[in-house]
């Protein structure tokens, strides 16, 4: 059972200046699916307690925790008197003190790639497997199950580590990590994985990375969500000492192919989106995907059926 997870939030958030001039990419707020207003950061944590996760470390740099300590530890008893009448936000205030104390946060010291403040979170995890999610992603299920309660009932079937997958047409794989694997017999969805490429070209990816019983010029991608087993760091470890760098940075997926070479991994098609806030187009689309999802769907259609005439 995993019970720890990592969010890192160390990036600079380029894509997103000037407005992460003063707010970490991760702290812009998104109005979710229950209606109620939220920084990006909030839903991530709230899709991995729902999951059972019981403790999380956030990767943050040097100082940046701050924004997330504030947020985090709700209304003072003196605020809450001016929430009297506002039996949500008191709500919300409960839950976030609650979330405060299973909250840890790891410096990243140096923007020395992902896969490097993947691992300035090892000593949190231990010996135990963790779930990995970005702090800028926000998870969007099409079923009954979250998209992380997903990828931990497939990690407690086949105690080994755990990608999430995503269908992806050829023409994107440049912006994605891509997987290719068999099917497991008599599983749904789920895939021994046999290779991993790094955003591969057109040519080398129809060569190479095909998975049976996708349709033409479809792969899978990965969803940006992982259920990894402790040698994961070990890998990492090694790869930090040796140096071993890809585009100048330790990357994560250099260690991803490593541990399915020496461990074996498996894949998840989740049934879900995965939306990246971390751009401005990324960031509108989220934000319209999660009020599609939540109880103004019907307002938002009407006022873009008006807006569009």
């Amino acid at each position: 059972m995993i019970k720890k997870a990592i969010i890192t939030a160390a990036g600079r958030g380029t894509r997103q200046y000037p407005a992460t001039n003063a707010v970490q990419k991760e702290m812009f707020p998104l109005v979710d699916r229950d209606g109620v207003a939220k920084p990006t950061i909030q839903i991530i944590v709230e899709e991995a307690l729902n999951a059972g996760i019981e403790e999380i470390a956030i990767i943050v740099q040097p100082g940046e925790e701050a924004q997330f300590v504030q947020h985090f530890k709700g209304l003072s008893d003196n605020e809450k008197s001016a929430f009297a009448n506002k039996p949500v936000g008191l709500r919300q205030s409960e839950l976030l003190e609650r979330m405060q104390h299973v909250i840890s946060y790891k410096h990243q010291t140096e923007q020395d790639g992902f896969g490097h403040a993947v691992y300035c979170a090892h000593d949190f995890a231990g010996d135990e497997p963790v779930l990995l999610m970005l702090g800028d992603h926000v998870y969007l299920s099409q079923a009954q199950e979250s998209c992380a309660q997903q990828l931990l009932q497939a990690f407690e079937k086949c105690r080994r580590s755990v990608f999430s997958l995503q269908q992806t047409p050829v023409d994107q794989l440049h912006l994605f990590g891509t997987a290719a694997g068999v099917p497991v017999k008599g599983e749904s969805k789920l895939f021994e994985l046999k290779r991993l490429a790094e955003k591969p070209s057109k040519d080398f990816a129809q060569a190479n990375m095909k998975t049976p019983g996708l349709v033409e010029n479809m792969f899978y991608t990965i969803f940006g969500m992982y259920a990894l087993t402790p040698h994961i760091f070990k890998i990492l470890e090694k790869n930090i000492k040796q140096d071993k760098r890809e585009n100048g940075e330790i990357q994560l997926t250099t260690a991803l192919a490593e541990l399915l070479e020496t461990e074996g991994v498996y894949g998840l098609e989740i049934n879900g989106s995965r939306l990246d806030m971390g751009t401005p187009l990324g960031y509108l689309q989220t934000q319209l995907a999660l009020a599609m999802a939540g109880p103004h769907e019907e307002a938002i259609g009407r006022f873009y059926t008006d807006l569009l005439r």
